[in-house]
């Protein structure tokens, strides 16, 4: 299945369950929201936001008329959960030895944290990472440190979120689903 093709039928299985839902993006107004956020959208993520925008609570990232504070916000939680643990107890393997200072120790991660993919909300703290030309990542439930995979793809998140469609129930031996991004996939191992 393409990305284009995953994204769109998660969105037909969502719009079955939610109902608050606006026409889908333009190219012009991704090619906007893309630019304003220096993000791009993974091709399964693309088509799901062009098949409709799910709007209706402040859950929803509403990418066409939203606050542009409330959007970064959203965008920047990911790594701002990272550095509030770093405060309190965190450090990543990778990046050397933890600084003694507790300020120092954040603003060393800080520096490593702008060299990892940055991750775009689908629905509050669930997130997809970038990537034109990818689909098919796992969407991840990211909460400082705690950081679950939520669903296989986009297709099984709307199942494994909203009970839409088909799909495999966690606490199936089958349901494997595998961490793709760089960095944010070392929270799973």
């Amino acid at each position: 299945m393409t990305g284009a093709q995953l994204g769109a039928d998660a969105a037909r299985r969502l719009f079955t369950r939610h109902r608050h839902v606006a026409p889908g993006l333009t190219g012009a107004e991704f090619d906007r929201v893309e630019e304003r956020y220096g993000i791009t959208f993974a091709d399964d993520h693309r088509a799901f936001l062009g098949a409709g925008l799910p709007l209706g609570n402040d859950r929803w990232p509403d990418w066409r008329d939203g606050d542009p504070s409330d959007l970064r916000a959203k965008l920047a939680w990911p790594v701002e959960g990272v550095l509030f643990d770093v405060e309190k107890w965190y450090w990543h393997r990778d990046w050397g030895e933890r600084p003694a200072r507790t300020a120092a120790a954040v603003e060393l991660a800080r520096e490593h944290l702008t060299k990892v993919p940055q991750l775009i909300p689908v629905y509050s703290h669930r997130y997809l990472p970038p990537g034109r030309g990818t689909s098919g990542h796992p969407v991840l439930s990211v909460y400082q440190t705690d950081i679950i995979c939520y669903g296989t793809d986009l297709l099984d998140y709307v199942y494994q979120e909203f009970g839409a469609g088909p799909g495999i129930d966690r606490t199936d031996p089958a349901w494997q689903p595998t961490a793709t991004v760089p960095f944010w996939r070392d929270f799973l191992q």
